[in-house]
């Protein structure tokens, strides 16, 4: 009986969802100040339009609505600009009105919910953390103190490849090439080679790769809000163990760098989570950095520079 009722709620639910579409569809109120946009399904937008490739898709909706038109992502409403004209109106002349990325649970969740500095919400944090990055980060004073990493990293790269010619065995250099960034990236956040015990190193670049891959994969709760709690497609099952993974091995990295800070007082830092780590402790700041912040900061270098 308990089971009857909840169907019967969820389709009158339904139904009078649709009825409230429709309704706001056709007032001219509504329609009064939005772009022009195709009939729309109930629950799922314009989703059923979208595919197999969402850029060809637009570009068929351009030629019939113009290069400015309205689709509703399940329940999210989008605007798609078409044309450079447009788009140059959205990214430069309201730069400000468009500066926050739109939700995704995937990447809120792998960033401590959301405490990274790439896909946090415009805001007083992310001024203090561009500041970050380009005064303590990437500055030259940084890049120059591990000049010697990259160029060790070359050297090694170079006396591989003279091996390897010499014993007449063939070289994936893309491969190759590939692996030196990454070993160079790794030792300039961390201190640590990608490819110091190879098994270890697999494990990393698979979980890379799975990041990437979650952070990119579409989620149906992102974009239908009928599925906001269910986890329909297994993905936040992925989720948790992947964030278990990465923090096990993070929290490892950042423990044997507060142990040998403890040892190296007056070191201003030899690579970026020591300067990470050290402005966690610095009073001075105007905002204070946790060891969530530390992490999630450190994930989004690994994901797009590995």
């Amino acid at each position: 009986m308990a089971d009857f009722q909840s169907y019967i709620s969820i389709f009158l639910i339904c139904q009078i969802s649709t009825i409230l579409i429709w309704v706001f569809s056709k007032s001219p109120r509504a329609k009064s100040h939005l772009p022009p946009s195709p009939y729309a399904l109930p629950i799922i937008g314009h989703l059923h339009l979208l595919s197999p490739t969402p850029h060809h898709a637009f570009q068929k909706l351009s030629i019939q609505y113009g290069p400015v038109f309205r689709v509703l992502m399940g329940s999210v409403p989008c605007v798609v600009a078409c044309s450079a004209e447009t788009a140059s109106q959205f990214l430069k002349t309201n730069e400000n009105s468009f500066l926050d990325r739109p939700q995704n649970s995937a990447l809120d969740y792998l960033s401590y919910g959301s405490k990274d500095f790439a896909f946090i919400a415009y805001g007083p944090y992310w001024k203090f953390m561009k500041k970050i990055v380009m005064s303590q980060l990437l500055n030259g004073t940084t890049l120059d103190l591990l000049h010697s990493v990259r160029q060790d990293e070359i050297n090694q790269f170079m006396i591989s490849l003279s091996q390897n010619a010499r014993d007449g065995k063939p070289v994936d250099l893309g491969g190759e090439l590939v692996k030196m960034t990454n070993n160079v990236i790794s030792r300039m956040i961390m201190s640590e080679r990608c490819s110091e015990k190879e098994s270890e190193a697999k494990d990393v670049r698979k979980l890379v790769a799975e990041i990437n891959e979650m952070a990119g994969k579409f989620n149906l709760s992102d974009y239908i809000w009928w599925f906001k709690n269910l986890d329909l497609q297994g993905i936040g099952k992925k989720l948790k163990d992947i964030r278990r993974r990465y923090d096990e091995l993070i929290e490892r990295i950042i423990k044997e760098h507060e142990e040998a800070r403890k040892h190296e007082m007056g070191s201003q830092g030899k690579d970026l989570l020591t300067i990470l780590l050290n402005i966690a402790e610095d009073e001075s700041m105007e905002i204070g950095l946790t060891k969530d912040n530390i992490k999630a900061l450190i994930m989004v270098i690994l994901k797009h520079f590995t």
